[in-house]
């Protein structure tokens, strides 16, 4: 598997195990999906999950005469890239400005949702103790 990033540079994890900088080739064993992730400063962390078929040749019962009766040795090469987005930085006073909605928000008993949810507020049930 050879992964790619632009820019490069970013640090690749598969499945939370430390692989190197991109662009960067790596051996896999098994096929399935996997948890890949790129951090590199001043970008926003790219986290995808990747699922990655066995070629035809790793079909029962082809896997026999690949494995056993093909007389070369048969790669399976993988190749990703990926486009790192750079990271947004909020302005002061845009965090304050939703720190006070929150705040005012929770003071009346709503649970004020994310920029991306409905916009209606749900109320939270008190807390007993």
């Amino acid at each position: 598997m050879t992964v790619r990033t632009t820019p490069p540079g970013a640090l690749l994890y598969v499945d939370d195990q430390e692989i190197g900088t991109t662009p960067v080739s790596t051996s896999f064993t098994y096929y399935g999906t996997r948890k890949i992730q790129l951090v590199k400063d001043g970008f926003e962390t790219l986290t995808v999950k990747q699922t990655f078929y066995p070629p035809w040749y790793e079909i029962t019962p082809l896997d026999f005469v690949s494995e056993n009766l093909w007389p070369h040795e048969i790669r399976d090469e993988q190749f990703l890239d990926f486009q790192l987005q750079p990271q947004q930085i909020v302005p002061a006073e845009k965090l304050v400005e939703r720190a006070e909605s929150l705040r005012g928000g929770a003071r009346q008993g709503y649970a004020v949702p994310l920029p991306n949810a409905p916009s209606t507020p749900q109320p939270v049930a008190p807390l007993r103790y």
